[in-house]
């Protein structure tokens, strides 16, 4: 069963009291166990269309570790789609958690060596299609227009929430960019969007606006990267992140993992002790979900975040 509107949590803590903060979390983590935060909202719209067009099978894109893969997979079986998950790099046995959820949520994989994942995607959908039959193709990590559409009715849904109050800053994790543009879109120019990437750099820059451009035309000015918190970059992480999350959930039984949300609250955290938010503001931050990545990274680095 999906949950939406998902919850919007207040969080109270000794620091937001003294820099004068109210603090929300936006509970996209909960809107299902499988198909849970920003992917839910990316392939919904997806979905619908590939619905509508008579497709039987999604054809999508993603590395081992994706969350992207095992919701494409999860909603797959839940709506009755066939699924292809092309993987960047080697299908190491035994598969990882995430993989295996995949498998066994009936998705085929296929695996490609990393320079043609990287330059080839196009061309290879086509021979998956001429060899598996007609596809509806989602891109890797779900981000297209649709994807933008579903992620700007996080706003709506907040302002709902807050009773019509416009929240004066909102935050979220950046993958490829989407729910970021998603979140520009639904606010029109009004509060404010602080992005925290998972990756090294300032390119998604780039991506956030062609996606914002292709979905409304307009550019948008009210929003910006914080690049200061990517622990070195995609799947990089340091035990005071480790510690941070650990902690985290210990205080307010929220749940973060170390490749996406646990790097964006660390970064909040962090900013509101520099005072980087304004005193007496209202931020809500959005909990993107992606939590089943915790068990891969266990797997990988030894049982370092508490269940």
């Amino acid at each position: 069963m999906l949950k939406q509107p998902s919850p919007l949590q207040l969080i109270q803590d000794e620091l937001l009291t003294l820099r004068g903060i109210r603090l929300f979390v936006k509970r996209d983590d909960l809107i299902h166990p499988q198909v849970s935060g920003n992917k839910w909202r990316k392939l919904k719209y997806n979905l619908q269309a590939a619905r509508e067009q008579q497709q039987k099978r999604l054809l999508t894109f993603g590395g081992a570790y994706s969350n992207h893969i095992a919701a494409t997979a999860a909603a797959g079986k839940m709506f009755g789609f066939e699924t292809i998950g092309v993987i960047r790099g080697e299908l190491v046995k035994p598969l990882n958690p995430t993989l295996s959820i995949a498998l066994e949520l009936g998705m085929h994989l296929v695996s490609v060596d990393r320079i043609a994942y990287r330059e080839e995607k196009t061309e290879i959908a086509a021979g998956l299609q001429d060899e598996l039959g007609k596809c509806y193709v989602i891109p890797e990590g779900g981000s297209n227009t649709l994807a933008v559409k579903g992620c700007a009715e996080i706003v709506t849904e907040v302002l709902e929430q807050l009773g019509g109050e416009l929240p004066d800053y909102f935050c979220v994790s950046a993958g490829t960019g989407g729910t970021s543009a998603g979140l520009v879109t639904g606010l029109a120019g009004m509060s404010f969007l602080r992005v925290f990437p998972a990756l090294k750099g300032d390119f998604l820059k780039d991506e956030i606006n062609s996606l914002i451009w292709e979905s409304v035309g307009k550019k948008y000015e009210n929003w910006q990267l914080v690049t200061d918190y990517h622990f070195g970059g995609y799947t990089k992480w340091n035990h005071k992140l480790i510690d941070f999350i650990n902690g985290f959930y210990e205080k307010f039984g929220i749940q973060i993992d170390p490749i996406y949300t646990g790097k964006l609250f660390y970064g909040v955290w962090n900013d509101i002790e520099k005072g980087k938010f304004k005193y007496g503001s209202t931020v809500v931050v959005i909990h993107t979900g992606g939590l089943q990545g915790i068990a891969g990274f266990n797997q990988r680095f030894g049982e370092l975040l508490k269940p």
